[in-house]
């Protein structure tokens, strides 16, 4: 039976007409978790399987790695009326980082960020998503626009997937930050434009009109969730992406997949370590998420022993409370703003350093900043 959260994160609870509004902006059906969605996952899964045979599911080598220097899906994204949305109310206004669970839920939400930048086509980790189908474990994407253009097969088969919900993770994973006017809005309206002129075309497909319109409803009329790249915000972009009526997803416990240095063991223990009942974790699916395939199966059913279900980040939001700040960060206020200098960041993240827990990581990590695997609470 779905859950309706009582909201008391930074601002007073809601009147109960605008409750409705922003379980709705969180995604257009929530539900509390996993053991009441047999009627939906087996919809959804006609889809899916209407249009997509098991082998062209199945993950291949050569998608994996980016590929520099190509241009082809740099061009901006065309204009076209969006679905319509409101601006995301005061109570949730902020940076989501995890949520308070009732007593006795254990619930997670593990993302996985398909970001891509200008100049490059990223890579697809499909040993990552024949794994979790394998396992039927849920996940959130947050998909950058470029990405969602470059990759619309990819696109079709994780928008048909009950398994998986698609959210923005801007145009071309530009530092929001510093970006102001057109070129902000842009960065966060063009992957709205690009998933829904994806979903348009995908509607024309025969295969969609045989699996039958309970089984297309399930695909959302637009993504309502977004996250930062580089997990850095300021208070003007933040209120960009609340106005476009996104709730803003950070996380409480990160990978740290970016990073070669970081072993497949080292991601495990740290999963292990740092999950609670109502923790969003962070990876990488696009190429980018060093040893992210090795480790999940490593650490995913340990987390299950213990009695921790995987849930979207849509259906964490609604089994529960919440928890936002007023910006974004990784460990703790300001470390992600060191991205304002990417080169100076990037250098800083070069060389490794062990740390007290055992697992080797960036000299930024102990600063506060910088995508490192240990998570403070």
């Amino acid at each position: 039976m779905s859950r309706h959260p009582t909201v008391q994160p930074l601002h007073p609870a809601p009147a109960p007409g605008t409750l409705a509004l922003v379980l709705a902006l969180a995604a257009l059906s929530l539900v509390a978790s996993t053991s009441t969605t047999p009627a939906i996952a087996a919809g959804s899964n006609a889809l899916r399987d209407a249009c997509f045979a098991a082998g062209d599911l199945a993950g291949r080598p050569d998608e994996k790695s980016p590929r520099k220097g190509a241009r082809g899906f740099d061009r901006a994204e065309p204009a076209r009326t969006l679905a319509a949305f409101a601006p995301v109310p005061p109570h949730l206004r902020g940076a989501i980082r995890r949520v308070r669970l009732p007593a006795g839920e254990k619930l997670v939400a593990l993302t996985l960020d398909l970001c891509e930048q200008p100049g490059e086509i990223a890579g697809y980790d499909g040993a990552i998503f024949d794994y979790l189908r394998r396992e039927g474990v849920k996940a959130t994407l947050f998909v950058g626009g470029k990405w969602l253009r470059s990759h619309e097969t990819r696109t079709r088969q994780l928008m048909s997937d009950p398994l998986f919900e698609i959210a923005n993770h801007s145009a071309a994973h530009r530092n929001l930050r510093l970006l102001s006017g057109t070129r902000l809005g842009d960065e966060i309206e063009a992957p709205q434009r690009a998933y829904e002129a994806v979903r348009e075309g995908f509607a024309r497909e025969q295969c969609v009109a045989a699996a039958g319109e309970a089984a297309w409803r399930g695909v959302p009329k637009r993504m309502s969730l977004f996250r930062f790249p580089y997990g850095a915000c300021n208070a003007a972009s933040l209120d960009a992406v609340n106005d476009a009526g996104l709730l803003a997803i950070q996380w409480d416990v990160s990978l740290g997949d970016p990073w070669p240095g970081q072993s497949a063991a080292a991601i495990a223990r740290e999963m292990l370590s740092k999950t609670k009942p109502g923790s969003i974790l962070i990876g990488h699916a696009n190429g980018r998420g060093f040893h992210t395939a090795e480790a999940l199966p490593m650490v995913i059913p340990k987390l299950k022993a213990q009695g921790y279900r995987f849930v979207t980040v849509s259906e964490l939001l609604a089994a529960g409370t919440p928890e936002v700040v007023p910006t974004c960060y990784n460990l703790k206020p300001g470390d992600t703003d060191r991205y304002d200098n990417l080169v100076t960041a990037l250098a800083r993240n070069a060389k490794p350093r062990a740390t007290g827990t055992g697992v080797a990581t960036p000299p930024a990590a102990k600063a506060g900043g910088g995508w490192t695997p240990t998570v403070k609470r």
